[in-house]
């Protein structure tokens, strides 16, 4: 959870009270799920985060790792 929390932090900057308009997320959700994701809004973006939660939730475990990685090469 802390992980999504951090990650949503970081890449909504500037957008975080309407991540659907954020030109970053929506470009992260084009590359992930392809398509458009221009023409996003508040329903379809909750709807989407929803029904690909699973798959969200293995690429925040990924995420923690890469950072897990990241700051044990920093303290080295």
């Amino acid at each position: 959870m802390l992980t999504a929390i951090r990650y949503y932090w970081i890449t909504a900057k500037g957008y975080r009270l309407r991540p659907w308009a954020s030109p970053y997320i929506r470009w992260r959700l084009e590359t992930f799920f392809g398509g458009d994701m221009h023409a996003l809004g508040p329903a379809k973006f909750v709807r989407l985060i929803w029904r690909e939660r699973k798959q969200l939730k293995g690429f925040l475990a990924w995420t923690a790792e890469r950072w897990r990685v990241q700051k044990a090469g920093r303290s080295r």
